[in-house]
């Protein structure tokens, strides 16, 4: 065994540990200082690459593999680690040697979704790889070995083929209606029993995929009954007329006597079987039978007209769909028998024979109609269902990777940003760092359109009047169209407000008027309206998404090409384009579609061939009044001298950040989780700004650790960063009311930027709160009129920052606060505390706000009651006499002039 040494491989994690080790030895390769140049240099590239990888290298193929693949055999390693190919895989060597024969020939392989029985925890198991083998040259150029590249895709053949099973059933299930409806009109209308009988036989062979049916029709033998042969599917006639007429049998006397179905797996296994004396089992020379399938058929006094058996030489056959479906071909059979007998018996009743005949066939087209009626809703729902779940794996798959990839996307950017400064003199340096940067901001721009589409970016939403956000956009948009396209504006009149985020706005008009661009062929005219709408019941109805109500409609259309049907209807789905391959990604309509509907709106497309296309966005209606709050943009990115604490788990992240904020001259301490940035704080260091990864590990979450740094630290700023909006401080795609957010990656203007915004506005709140009468800390405490106590305020909110933020506040105003965190907890409170005034969130979890108001008005009539929500229609608030309404978000004013309200509403208030 030869010694390798510390320098070779560099990296690499576990395996490259193992291969350090002096007692390392490839079988057949000798120690690795002697290795070939070339084997070494696929050797490090595999040892450091994420993708499951091995190399098989010499005459004996040692096998040599990274720590991404030890997932796909982990009981044989470390063992197989430089062992030969052979031994490693003895249990698929059979079905793998050819593959490796011809790749030791030179023919590279590709396999994709290989089905291999792999052998894992002592167990064999199917399992499906999407794999590459590539011949491997030495030093002389001479095949020395395979390099594979793997991927386990097991999850997700099993995913279709779920899938396949699935349609499969829908589609037997589809077959099998068309068969009974088919039947069914078919008997309705023949007049003789044997072919009607016949008719129903055939069908039930069909449905139930039976050897041989047959229907017995009953008689009366003077003996306790017997059955004729009255039509026969499947095999010859002469098979069964050889056979006396069957009798009521143990095995079949539920059908025999109309009470029930027998359906039996296999006929032998039934201990009744043959428990007829003088009888035993089936007649010599009759055909195998093992599975058994038998319906009775009732005429509409409960009588047993006859029964229909099926039967099959195999166990086993018949499903409980089968016997569902002969079920409904046995009733329809027994109604169409009793219309003869009836039209047989009642020659002279002409007249209310045809009525009869006219309301059973009504009855029947009923049928077919809410059969054809049900087929459509359960292929719009189970379509409706398809869509959301691919809605779903894509936001799951996007939202996944966004955090790692927007992580890796910083720390390039980061560092390109960083590098530029130290090259600025080369210019050929700082053209390349250019475009580096550029292609971050195209991965960026990706990352963002797939989260959008999934439904899980970030929205800061706020009340904003469209049409002066697209009056504001005119310039922008005639520079992107070209002087070759015309843009017409219109803006209604009294144009209401819309709670949506600005800039997700301005983006999806963006990415419309681009579309359009390029359906016009660049020559045109664009008409952009915005005015206000009302979607009724009846659209709803049709529209099942979408919520009847007050709209702000955003409409855009083209003088374009225009759309076929087929289009429209995949417009959405993401990758999806009409554009030559390499002119556009496929997200820009989902992305649009991704965020009005996270935003609780609605799309529409209208379009024609050479009409053009109009492209309608419906956003919900604000009644409160538009936010003109300016925006971190519109700062200047500068730096500053104070001090900031920046949380991080990933070390490459951190290191950048830190460069940048001390390059923008700011005194930087460092933390890799939150507890040892809450070990910071508590070390009593001065802190202006926590700047905190949302996503670390840790039992300590960035939230609570911004919580308890305000504990501490009541000046503190905090300022969260994410390449990943799912977590613990964006709830309905929303970032939560107060809390600042820069997403990854960013660049050092748009940190620089966010700082100055974050650290600008903690002055400003202070010296708002300081300014406003209802809030000076100089004032007396509010008291309870008439007594010299102060307010005693329940603040019953389920979400914990707004409760914890709303109860300072309160606090701060002088209010004596108890807070709950449900309506059940504020009950519990109730029964033993005495409130003046309740402020109350009315969309609780569990027990609504309106119902607590209920209940605690019935106890205490006087007491005061606020609420709080989001939604401008709160749901049954009206109907509390004396209640006070405030709008999230609200200010430390409007919460203390709602307060007020409330204790002067209350005291009005005959008790």
């Amino acid at each position: 065994m030869g010694s390798v040494g510390n320098g070779w491989p560099r990296g690499g994690g576990k395996i490259g540990e193992l291969l350090r080790h002096p007692a390392f030895d490839a079988v057949g390769l000798g120690p690795a200082e002697s290795w070939p140049a070339s084997l070494k240099h696929i050797a490090e590239m595999v040892l450091n690459s994420r993708q499951p990888k091995f190399v098989a290298w010499g005459p004996d193929l040692a096998f040599l593999y990274n720590d991404a693949y030890v997932p796909v055999f982990p009981d044989r390693h470390p063992g197989a680690l430089g062992r030969p190919f052979r031994e490693v895989w003895a249990d698929i060597w059979e079905q793998f040697s050819p593959i490796v024969a011809s790749t030791l020939e030179g023919r590279p392989q590709l396999f994709k979704e290989l089905l291999i029985p792999m052998r894992r925890d002592g167990r064999t198991e199917d399992t499906w790889f999407t794999f590459s083998y590539t011949p491997l040259r030495d030093d002389d150029g001479a095949i020395a070995g395979i390099l594979c590249a793997t991927l386990d895709v097991t999850d997700q053949v099993a995913a279709k083929r779920g899938e396949k099973l699935a349609l499969e059933e829908l589609r037997a299930k589809s077959e099998a209606l068309a068969v009974v409806n088919q039947a069914g009109a078919a008997i309705t209308v023949e007049p003789d029993v044997e072919r009607l009988t016949q008719i129903v036989v055939d069908a039930g062979v069909t449905l139930t995929g039976a050897e041989f049916g047959a229907f017995f029709y009953n008689v009366d033998d003077g003996e306790g009954g017997s059955y004729m042969l009255y039509a026969l599917s499947g095999v010859e006639r002469k098979n069964f007329e050889k056979f006396p007429m069957p009798r009521n049998t143990k095995v079949f006397e539920p059908t025999f006597s109309g009470e029930g179905i027998v359906r039996s797996d296999d006929i032998l296994l039934d201990p009744r079987y043959g428990q007829n004396p003088p009888h035993a089992g089936m007649p010599k020379g009759h055909l195998p039978v093992r599975s058994y399938l038998a319906v009775p058929v009732k005429s509409r006094d409960g009588s047993v007209i006859g029964g229909l058996f099926f039967g099959h030489g195999e166990p086993g056959r018949f499903s409980q769909a089968a016997e569902a479906s002969l079920v409904s071909l046995a009733g329809q059979s027994a109604v169409a028998i009793d219309n003869i007998r009836l039209f047989r018996a009642a020659k002279i009743e002409i007249d209310q024979r045809r009525h009869m005949e006219d309301q059973l066939r009504k009855l029947n087209d009923m049928l077919e109609v809410r059969v054809a009626a049900e087929i459509a809703d359960r292929q719009q729902a189970e379509a409706a269902l398809r869509q959301s779940q691919k809605m779903e794996s894509i936001g799951k798959l996007t939202g996944g990777v966004a955090h790692d990839f927007n992580n890796l996307l910083q720390v390039i950017s980061g560092n390109l940003q960083l590098l530029g400064k130290d090259v600025a003199e080369n210019g050929r340096a700082r053209e390349r760092i250019s475009n580096a940067l550029a292609a971050v901001e195209r991965g960026s721009r990706l990352a963002s359109q797939l989260l959008a589409f999934g439904r899980r970016q970030a929205l800061e939403p706020k009340v904003v009047n469209i049409g002066r956000l697209v009056t504001g956009m005119d310039d922008m948009l005639r520079r992107a169209l070209g002087e070759e396209i015309e843009v017409e504006t219109i803006v209604s009149g009294g144009l209401w407000n819309t709670f949506a985020d600005p800039a997700q706005i301005e983006n999806a008009l963006l990415n419309l008027a681009i579309n359009s661009r390029d359906a016009m062929g660049g020559v045109g005219k664009l008409t952009i309206e915005v005015g206000n709408a009302f979607l009724d019941d009846s659209y709803s109805r049709t529209h099942p998404e979408v919520k009847a109500g007050q709209y702000v409609v955003l409409a855009v259309t083209d003088t374009g090409s225009g759309m076929t049907q087929e289009v429209m209807e995949q417009a959405f789905e993401p990758f999806f384009s009409t554009k030559p391959e390499g002119k556009g990604t496929g997200l820009g309509l989902s992305m649009v579609y991704g965020f009005v509907k996270q935003s609780g709106g609605h799309v529409k497309i209208y379009s024609e061939i050479g009409e053009g296309t109009t492209v309608k966005l419906y956003l919900a209606r604000s009644l409160r009044s538009e936010d003109r709050a300016a925006a971190a943009d519109n700062l200047p990115a500068t730096g500053g001298t104070e001090t900031i604490l920046v949380a991080e788990d990933d070390e490459g992240v951190r290191a950048t950040v830190v460069e940048m904020l001390s390059d923008l001259g700011y005194y930087v301490l460092k933390a890799k989780d939150a507890q040892s940035a809450l070990t910071v704080i508590e070390s009593g260091a001065h802190i202006d700004l926590l700047f905190t990864d949302v996503v670390m590990p840790g039992p300590l979450r960035s939230p609570e650790l911004a919580r308890m740094a305000r504990q501490r630290l009541p000046d503190i700023a905090v300022l969260y960063t994410s390449g990943y909006t799912e977590n613990s401080i964006v709830h309905g795609g929303r970032l939560d009311p107060g809390l600042e957010l820069l997403s990854k990656p960013y660049t050092r203007e748009e940190l620089a930027r966010k700082i100055r915004q974050v650290l600008a506005n903690r002055p400003q709140r202070h010296q708002a709160e300081a300014n406003a009468p209802v809030s000076n800390a100089k004032q007396p405490d509010p008291k309870v009129p008439g007594t010299a106590g102060k307010l005693k305020l329940l603040l019953v909110e389920d979400d914990a920052f707004i409760r914890m933020d709303t109860a300072e506040i309160l606090q701060d105003l002088g209010y004596d606060v108890i807070e709950a965190g449900s309506g059940e907890q504020g009950i519990d409170i109730l029964g033993h505390t005495l409130i003046n005034v309740i402020v109350v969130d009315v969309g609780l979890p569990g027990m609504s706000g309106s119902a607590f108001a209920a209940k605690a008005r019935e106890a205490f009539p006087s007491v005061g009651l606020v609420f709080a929500t989001g939604d401008s229609d709160p749901p049954d608030a009206a109907r509390f006499s004396g209640s006070v309404l405030l709008m999230k978000p609200y200010t430390s004013a409007a919460l203390d002039r709602a307060v007020k309200r409330a204790v002067q509403l209350s005291q009005a208030e005959p008790p």
